[in-house]
């Protein structure tokens, strides 16, 4: 699990801030999304979605059509439903496709 921010408008050589597994909280997600910016990018597993829920703007799944198991909830521990709006998509082939959403509040 972890967290990278872009800046805007950064030179050449600059590199994005990267935030590993004991720093990401709720607290610090807020705090990075007040800062001026880029995007904030979590790559991370169903606890970590789950843990900062409130948090999410943007939702994008990567779709790969291949069914391994059971599977897990995307939103560990989440409460209640989310609306989200397709924002944008992209297809590739052998089926695999790219949904980006809008978390609706």
């Amino acid at each position: 699990q972890r967290a990278r921010r872009g800046s805007a408008g950064a030179g050449r050589g600059s590199r994005p801030r990267e935030f590993g597994r004991g720093d990401l909280s709720s607290a610090l997600v807020r705090g990075l999304k007040q800062e001026p910016g880029l995007g904030i990018w979590l790559c991370g597993g169903a606890h970590l979605a789950g843990a900062l829920y409130d948090e999410i703007d943007e939702l994008i799944l990567k779709v790969n059509p291949v069914v391994v198991g059971t599977g897990i909830p995307l939103f560990r521990g989440a409460a209640g439903p989310t609306c989200l709006e397709l924002t944008d998509h992209l297809t590739f082939g052998g089926g695999v496709a790219v949904h980006h959403y809008r978390v609706c509040r």
